[in-house]
């Protein structure tokens, strides 16, 4: 079975929210909770599982096809499912690591305010961490090179610097954020564009 194939799942408002590998998507498929979203001459088909199963007879043999086997006949794989019972949206946590506190940071030191390249920028604990500040979002800032050394070991206050903001955990985003830039199925393209909007 090819397993690197993925399905993107709408909810039932057609708002993209998770990307599933090839035996979760069968697995809804199957258990009647999705339905599959299939494009056709410029409009959209939902088809139901037995629909589908039918469908891949006719056309399982078309050139670059995401197509498994199984011991009756060869089924497509669907690219896009539409839940039929889930209307939310699924909210991710947002993952701490340097570039999501750029962003966070708006790409400028939280000292002096200085918008840089991101080499010259570097993540600085307002609490240091031999005085037990922890590697978190409410304690670690984007910061200069030149900030970052004149603060050294020391506490803002001490050092005689200022935050700009006090830093904090971002609000969880909606998973399909997490799929913006990068490559996507050509069939996931509408769904998560027109979302954009």
């Amino acid at each position: 079975m090819e397993t690197s194939y993925q399905t993107l799942v709408l909810n039932r408002l057609w708002q993209a929210v998770n990307v599933v590998g090839v035996e979760r998507a069968f697995s809804l498929l199957a258990l009647d909770h999705a339905q599959v979203i299939y494009a056709e001459d410029g409009s959209f088909r939902v088809l139901d599982a037995a629909a589908w199963f039918e469908h891949s007879k006719k056309v399982e043999s078309t050139p670059g096809a995401r197509v498994i086997r199984t011991v009756n006949q060869a089924v497509l794989v669907p690219a896009v499912l539409l839940l039929k019972g889930f209307d939310r949206i699924l909210l991710q946590d947002i993952k701490f690591n340097r570039q999501n506190l750029l962003e966070r940071d708006d790409h400028r030191c939280q000292y002096c305010g200085k918008n840089l390249p991101h080499k010259e920028l570097n993540m600085d604990h307002v609490i240091p961490r031999d005085r037990g500040g922890g590697t978190s979002w409410e304690n670690v800032v984007i910061s200069c090179i030149r900030c970052n050394s004149k603060k050294s070991n020391r506490l803002p206050k001490e050092a005689g610097m200022r935050l700009l903001k006090e830093p904090k955990r971002p609000p969880r985003r909606p998973f399909v954020s997490s799929l913006y830039g990068k490559p996507v199925e050509k069939s996931w393209e509408y769904f998560l564009q027109s979302k954009e909007k």
